[in-house]
């Protein structure tokens, strides 16, 4: 079965809990962030370190880095880690993940909202498939159900059913729970929960 069962952020720091938008989330867009430490202050008891805006440069996020880890008491302070990030929806981002592959995330979903943190769930971090959004994206509804329904609408299969003999029409109907099924089990459509309700649902075949 192609749904998944996604798991939402935690960490170290304190976050703001992000807000998603149903449909295409035009507004308001998430601003995802990372808190980076200085793994010297760490390791010898002391949290030093700093919020970031993440959907950014890789090359700004390095500079805001290295300005933090200049600001350490610790002579040695080099090497850091995200200890904890905030607005990237059900994608998880760990904790030696590599800032370009970090901005490249966030840059999706600030402007594409959390469904493109929904992909990157879908598309097991494989970084290659990440500019396939666009055309996977089937958009969020209520239920697997509630798209097999608007499918079945859009390819005008109710006007077909219409234009029989109303004799015949209470006999007939699309069995849409069982189309949601066969979608989701044939590997057509891959479905993931949302937070707030609703399932993101995209293209199998992408």
């Amino acid at each position: 079965m192609n749904e998944k069962q996604p798991q939402t952020n935690s960490g170290e720091e304190p976050s703001a809990s992000p807000e998603l938008q149903g449909g295409h989330e035009t507004e308001p867009r998430p601003t995802p962030r990372i808190y980076v430490a200085s793994l010297s202050d760490y390791n010898n008891g002391v949290l030093h370190g700093q919020w970031m805006d993440a959907a950014r440069d890789p090359a700004d996020i390095y500079a805001d880095i290295n300005a933090m880890l200049a600001q350490s008491r610790q002579p040695d302070a080099e090497e850091f880690a995200i200890h904890d990030y905030d607005d990237f929806g059900v994608c998880r981002i760990g904790e030696y993940d590599s800032i370009d592959r970090v901005a490249r995330i966030a840059q999706g979903i600030h402007e594409h909202g959390d469904a493109f943190a929904a992909w990157v769930y879908v598309s097991e971090g494989a970084s290659e498939r990440f500019d396939d959004f666009t055309e996977a994206y089937l958009g969020h509804y209520d239920s697997v159900i509630a798209y097999a329904e608007q499918l079945i609408d859009d390819l005008g299969y109710n006007h077909e059913l219409d234009r029989l003999p109303e004799s015949l029409r209470s006999y007939l109907r699309f069995d849409t729970d069982q189309l949601g099924r066969d979608l989701v089990f044939g590997g057509d459509i891959h479905v993931v929960p949302s937070p707030d309700g609703g399932v993101w649902l995209f293209d199998g075949r992408s």
